[in-house]
């Protein structure tokens, strides 16, 4: 099963779909629940604090989520808070690899790239959709 494929077969997208919005949602779903697990890895790291990461992978996750969910539904049109919400997306990824980029553990390293495929999906999503509401 592919998002990708469900939006575009959803009866108001047709001939209008956006390939870049439905590859960011796909990274959004799996971004979501990368930045969850990195989060859950952080908190069994007992050698140093990691609240800091923890949060900012929580806050990334949720931003995803968001994302994903505004970013799929296609009936009618909210252009503005599906760019609203890419954008909150972006700083969230951002704020997490700040941390992350901080840990030399292989979750923070996996963490650190699904956030910049994140960014770089949502950024190419927003930057196709159309202007005018």
């Amino acid at each position: 099963m592919s998002i990708k494929e469900m939006i575009q077969d959803h009866p108001h997208v047709g001939d209008d779909y956006n390939a870049e919005l439905g590859e960011a949602v796909k990274h959004a779903m799996y971004g979501a629940a990368i930045m969850n697990s990195c989060a859950d890895a952080c908190l069994a790291q007992t050698d140093q604090d990691r609240s800091e990461c923890i949060r900012r992978c929580l806050d990334a996750s949720d931003a995803c989520t968001a994302f994903y969910r505004i970013g799929s539904r296609r009936t009618g049109q909210n252009v503005i808070a599906i760019r609203a919400m890419g954008l909150a997306t972006i700083v969230a990824c951002e704020q997490c690899i700040e941390h992350c980029s901080m840990h030399d553990d292989r979750h923070c390293k996996r963490c650190v790239q699904m956030c910049n495929e994140v960014i770089r999906d949502v950024k190419a999503a927003i930057g196709r959709m159309k202007t005018e509401v």
